[in-house]
C-alpha cells in the first residue's frame, strides 16, 4: 500500500507538471513539458550522461566515506575523551552553517581541482552523521553497559559490544540524510569551475546557453541518482538493523 501511494504521488507530480507547462507557463520557454525533457534526454543518450553523472558521482561518494568516516572517528572520540565535545560540536555547528558557495572558492584557490569537489561533499554531511552518531552512542542501555563492567569489561568493552550498537540505527538516519547531501555537494564544487565535466558543469552551461530541457534533463538525473542513494542506504539500515524498522530481531526472544 506503501508503495501504491508513492507510485500515485509521483504520477500525480508529473501530471501537475505537464499541465503548469502547457497552462501557465505556456510561451515562456522556462518550463518544457514532461516529454520535452525526455526528447531531449533521449537526444543526448548515455554518452551526455555517462560521463558527467560518473564524475559527480564520484566525487558525491568519496565525499560521503571522507565526511562520515570522519564523523564517525569524532563522535567515538569524543565517548572516550569527553572534553573533546565542546570543540567538535562547535566546529561541526560551524561547517554546517558556513555556506558552500561562501567556503568553496577558498577551497577550490586553496586545493584546486576534483578536491574541491570531494571536500565540499564531505563537509555536507560531517555535522549530520556526527550527531545522529553522538545520539546514539549516548542512548545506550544503562543496564547493559553496567552488565558488561560487571563482567570485567571496560571501557573499549562498553563501546563495542553496547555502544556501537545502539548508535546504529540513529547513525544510520544520519547516513540517510548524507547521502543526497554529499550530491550537493559535489555539484555546488563543480558550479565553482573546479572540474571541466559533471552534473554541475553541464547544469551551468546548459543554461548559459538555454538549453531548458536538457536543464531540467540534468536536474533529473541529479533528484534520481540523489533517491538512489537515499534507498541504498535505507535499504542497508534494514538489513544491518533490523529492529529499528520493527521487524523481529534475529534469534530473539520467542
Amino acid at each position: 500500500m506503501t508503495r501504491l501511494r508513492g507510485l500515485l504521488g509521483v504520477v500525480a507530480l508529473v501530471a501537475l507538471w505537464w499541465v503548469l507547462a502547457v497552462t501557465v507557463f505556456a510561451g515562456g520557454g522556462a518550463v518544457p513539458t514532461p516529454w520535452a525533457v525526455l526528447e531531449s534526454m533521449g537526444r543526448d543518450g548515455w554518452d551526455f550522461y555517462g560521463p558527467n553523472a560518473s564524475a559527480t558521482l564520484s566525487g558525491a561518494v568519496q565525499g560521503f566515506l571522507w565526511g562520515n568516516g570522519l564523523a564517525i572517528l569524532v563522535a567515538v572520540l569524543v565517548l572516550l575523551v569527553p572534553r573533546l565535545e565542546a570543540v567538535a560540536t562547535q566546529l561541526a555547528v560551524i561547517s554546517y552553517c558556513i555556506p558552500l558557495l561562501a567556503i568553496g572558492p577558498i577551497v577550490l584557490v586553496v586545493f584546486g581541482g576534483d578536491a574541491t569537489v570531494v571536500f565540499l561533499a564531505a563537509i555536507s554531511v560531517f555535522f549530520t552523521t556526527l550527531i545522529g552518531a553522538l545520539l546514539g552512542l549516548r542512548s545506550a542501555d544503562r543496564a547493559s553497559l553496567d552488565l558488561v563492567t560487571v563482567y570485567g569489561g571496560g571501557r573499549l568493552a562498553r563501546l563495542r559490544y553496547v555502544q556501537v550498537v545502539s548508535a546504529l540505527p540513529s547513525t544510520f538516519a544520519g547516513l540517510k540524510i548524507s547521502a543526497p547531501s554529499a550530491l550537493l555537494g559535489a555539484i555546488i564544487g563543480e558550479y565553482l569551475g573546479s572540474n571541466d565535466r559533471g552534473l554541475g558543469v553541464s547544469l551551468m552551461i546548459s543554461q548559459q546557453q538555454f538549453q531548458v530541457p536538457r536543464t531540467w534533463g540534468l536536474a533529473l538525473v541529479a533528484g534520481l541518482i540523489a533517491g538512489l542513494g537515499y534507498a541504498i542506504v535505507a535499504l542497508v539500515a534494514r538489513v544491518v538493523t533490523p529492529w529499528s524498522s520493527g521487524r523481529a530481531e534475529p534469534g530473539g526472544a520467542l
